[in-house]
């Protein structure tokens, strides 16, 4: 196995759907809840988890501003992670395009009023990096419902991706 840009998005993809699972578990009142004043709900954590996700990926494509859904509009778990869902279908058509010599290119990014270079590598990891921080927020919300968000470290993710002894 070798820690590349594929990979990192495979495991992103693992550790976001075992958070997502986890969020179901919770009802409509805690799903949009503050867990504690001044602390954003879980839905709106993996709302921008999604939006974060689409909106960089849609960035490193180059592809016109389309139009991302609120967060209002997306009022579901499963609202959301349709939304995380075309943002990893966009990173599996720019995948055969990622090559080193691509990946080493920069890219110029408008956010927060500034403007930004970087190497697109440097993007894609990014986008894990920030998920994975956002996924700690989350598993400390979810616990205050009394809810356990499984493990989602990248360890356990390569373990699961090698066959183990029993």
């Amino acid at each position: 196995m070798q820690d590349d840009v594929v990979a990192l998005f495979a495991y992103d993809r693992w550790a976001n759907t075992k958070v997502f699972d986890a969020c179901r578990k919770l009802t409509v009142e805690q799903y949009v809840a503050e867990p504690v004043p001044g602390w954003s709900s879980v839905h709106s954590t993996i709302y921008h988890i999604a939006l974060a996700t689409e909106f960089n990926l849609r960035s490193l494509a180059g592809d016109p501003d389309e139009r991302i859904p609120t967060e209002v509009e997306l009022a579901t778990v499963d609202d959301v992670a349709q939304l995380l869902e075309r943002a990893y279908r966009r990173f599996e058509e720019l995948r055969p395009t990622l090559t080193p010599e691509r990946l080493n290119t920069v890219l110029t990014l408008r956010a927060v009023g500034r403007t930004f270079t970087l190497p697109r590598w440097a993007l894609l990891r990014h986008i894990v990096n920030h998920s994975s921080y956002h996924r700690g927020q989350n598993a400390s919300k979810l616990k205050r419902f009394g809810i356990e968000q499984p493990i989602t470290d990248f360890f356990w993710w390569v373990i699961e991706q090698i066959p183990q002894e029993k």
